[in-house]
């Protein structure tokens, strides 16, 4: 069965096509990878941020019938989108975080993956949306202080089991100790300023971690 999917275009990718959007045709279990093999050359050689029905979204994101996929080519200044922020009640993915970062003009990629461990789970609570403004501003901050080329952070809400990773930042910049340290700022930052509350649950019981005064 195929999967008929919107694709939205902006800017030099609406003046290439002609038109603001396109419709394309895929097979089933198709993903935004696909999606941009199908367009060809009309996205080639521009370092692109993906959008699926509105959330950012990475190459290997499905597509459903009905979607919409928005190709954002570079903002106004010339530079690609270089933050993001998420808290979110679904598993993190490494490499979809990893590919959010990843720059041309970047020699050194360093990615930090927080996991439960030495517990059966953890289980998070936030205050969703101040804690997604708060990690995005602390990523901007990182970005801006270590001249980085990249960076994003996204937290995990609820159960978290054991190995599984609760937060994960990725940063990319052109030499490894301006990684290292963005990297190491925006985690230390996160759990000391961002509205998340974690228990430790074993057996049935859980407790509450002791934490900090912002």
């Amino acid at each position: 069965m195929a999967v008929e999917v919107t694709v939205k275009l902006f800017a030099i990718l609406r003046e290439r096509a002609g038109a603001g959007e396109v419709k394309l045709e895929l097979p089933e279990g198709a993903r935004v990878r696909d999606a941009l093999r199908e367009l060809g050359p009309l996205a080639e050689g521009l370092p692109l941020v993906m959008a699926v029905n509105r959330e950012y979204a990475a190459e290997d994101a499905p597509l459903d019938s009905g979607d919409e996929l928005a190709l954002v080519p570079p903002i106004s200044g010339g530079e690609a989108l270089t933050a993001h922020a998420r808290v979110t009640g679904e598993p993190l993915s490494r490499d979809s975080l990893a590919e959010r970062v990843r720059d041309p003009r970047a020699g050194a990629l360093v990615l930090f993956e927080g996991v439960t461990r030495d517990v059966e789970r953890l289980e998070y609570e936030a205050y969703m949306e101040m804690a997604t403004e708060k990690i995005a501003a602390i990523v901007a901050r990182a970005v801006e202080d270590h001249g980085l080329c990249a960076a994003a952070a996204e937290h995990r809400v609820g159960d978290v089991p054991l190995s599984e990773p609760s937060v994960l930042v990725a940063v990319s910049a052109r030499h490894r100790r301006e990684a290292f340290a963005g990297a190491r700022e925006i985690i230390d930052r996160i759990k000391a300023e961002a509205p998340i509350w974690k228990k430790e649950v074993e057996g049935g019981k859980g407790r509450w971690v002791e934490g900090v005064r912002p």
